[in-house]
């Protein structure tokens, strides 16, 4: 099994997830446009035809999916988005602080990026885009806080 989170957008889909393939080393194997939908599909005004009804990101063994939605389709696409984050997790510091600071170029940092009490690198951040990313380094099994920083 495989769970993947889909992401919606206005407009901006393509844009967010090359930089996301970037960012991230991944491949987007699928950018379907509204104007490749088959005949009879209810979506025809001019406006949305080069917004992707779906989009598939690969990176490693894992993908995000996205799209790009309106108001009248998706009611709540308008507002900031709110009740998750797409959480990033590798075993390498340097890894985890690259993808902090290139996700939150543009964005804003909710917590920087620091030592925590659960982890030697941790950072809470709104992308450009308006995705909330958590990047969380996994400590090593020999890992304690230094103290300093091991609090919010």
């Amino acid at each position: 099994m495989k769970i993947v989170t889909s992401l919606s957008f206005r407009g901006q889909c393509r844009e967010a997830f090359e930089f996301y393939a970037k960012v991230l080393g991944g491949k987007i194997t699928t950018a379907m446009p509204y104007s490749a939908a088959p005949p009879g599909m209810p979506i025809t005004d001019e406006k949305y035809q080069d917004w992707l009804m779906h989009c598939w990101l690969e990176v490693g063994d894992q993908a995000i999916m996205g799209a790009d939605m309106d108001v009248m389709w998706a009611p709540n696409i308008d507002k900031p988005k709110n009740g998750f984050d797409v959480t990033l997790h590798t075993e390498s510091l340097e890894q985890a602080k690259a993808w902090y600071d290139a996700l939150a170029e543009g964005g804003q940092a909710v917590m920087p990026f620091a030592e925590t009490f659960w982890s030697p690198g941790y950072g809470n951040v709104i992308d450009r885009f308006g995705v909330p990313w958590m990047v969380n380094t996994t400590p090593g099994p020999d890992w304690r806080p230094s103290g300093a920083n091991s609090g919010f």
